[in-house]
């Protein structure tokens, strides 16, 4: 499900603000299913940024490959996927 995906959240050298953890909120309740990237200029390892993002949102990493992650949390309002 995740192949396809286009990365919506994009990550650059800021880092994780709290302003990108509420994106990433937002978009996993509306989605459930989430990419990201992460810039060359963040020098910020994406198994790491994963990790702390899921641990922070209550999620599940999915996927890390090369500067992409794929995050999961189902939704309480619009559940879509069923696992």
């Amino acid at each position: 499900m995740a192949n396809k995906l286009n990365p919506t959240i994009i990550i650059g050298k800021g880092g994780i603000t709290d302003n990108l953890i509420n994106q990433v909120d937002i978009e996993l309740e509306t989605r459930e299913l989430v990419k990201g990237s992460i810039l060359k200029t963040a020098l910020l390892d994406a198994k790491s940024v994963c990790a702390e993002l899921a641990d922070k949102l209550d999620a599940q990493a999915v996927q890390v490959i090369g500067s992409k992650f794929v995050l999961y949390r189902e939704s309480k309002e619009n559940k879509q996927i069923i696992i």
